[in-house]
């Protein structure tokens, strides 16, 4: 018998996959533990329906993060923070601020745990890599100045 899970299943498979088991087990077993549902021509549409939407998300997600990644590919940011007499900062520039400053200057919102960049503690201008999607990264310069 054919049946479609509902959760994962031990030995079995994940969520959403069709599986093949035997008729006693998915009457006994997956069935009255609502575990699985049975493959019949609804079930199978809806699985499709889900599959299509998740497939569109990717997609979609894919699409937005090249186009943010053409926009800021080879772009500057322009950040500002205090420092001693020999130009050491105090502190440092954090992923975060360079975050802000991205959607500030560039109005385009990402988060701070996708930019990968070294320790800012000094003046000067700092390659950074953002890394939008898997396998889809854009680069930029951060200039810290006063």
């Amino acid at each position: 018998m054919q049946v479609i899970l509902n959760q994962d299943v031990k030995n079995l498979g994940k969520k959403g996959e069709m599986v093949n088991v035997s008729d006693g087990y998915a009457r006994n077993f997956l069935l009255p533990r609502n575990l699985a549902t049975e493959a019949n021509a609804q079930a199978l549409t809806e699985l499709k329906n889900r599959e299509a939407a998740k497939q569109h998300k990717i997609d979609t997600e894919v699409a937005n993060a090249r186009a943010n990644a053409e926009e800021i590919d080879g772009k500057t940011v322009k950040l500002t923070a205090k420092a001693g007499q020999n130009g050491k900062l105090f502190g440092s520039v954090t992923s975060k601020e360079i975050a802000e400053a991205i959607k500030e200057q560039l109005n385009i919102d990402i988060d701070k745990k996708k930019i990968s960049v070294a320790d800012i503690k000094s003046y000067g201008t700092y390659p950074c890599e953002i890394k939008l999607y898997s396998g889809i990264t854009a680069s930029l310069f951060v200039v810290v100045g006063e």
